[in-house]
């Protein structure tokens, strides 16, 4: 094979591979995991657990009765809480799992929340 032959050879498995590389498109492998910030779960919805989690890191919700206020800081798809401060009216039939809430999962859409023991405790999706 002469030398020009063989470059164009190359040159057309270079810009195919390049071709190939710029149609695959999607997220690569790697890729920063989507920010959790913003609304899980229904929000003012009596008897029913909801977060916001804000972009400054702060955290505020309800168990569904009592209302919660906390900290969060996200690294890949874990959620870390802080101390949640609640309040503690009494309310008969309301789950309070998530003020129990220590971390979090995020497993495609859904939020999956942990307590200290790491046992899942919960499971809140995106309001959208």
């Amino acid at each position: 094979m002469n030398r020009s032959r063989l470059t164009a050879s190359i040159a057309s498995v270079v810009l195919a591979g390049a071709a190939l590389t710029a149609c695959a498109g999607g997220t690569p492998q790697g890729a920063p995991v989507e920010d959790v910030a913003g609304l899980w779960g229904m929000q003012d919805t009596e008897g029913i657990a909801s977060l916001d989690l804000a972009e400054d890191g702060t955290a505020t919700g309800t168990d569904g009765c009592n209302r919660m206020v906390g900290t969060w800081e996200q690294n890949g798809t874990q959620v870390a809480f802080g101390q949640w401060t609640t309040t503690r009216m009494a309310c008969q039939s309301v789950d309070t799992w998530l003020s129990l809430s220590v971390k979090a999962t995020l497993e495609g859409d859904n939020l999956i929340f942990a307590d200290e023991n790491g046992l899942e405790i919960g499971t809140l999706q995106p309001n959208s």
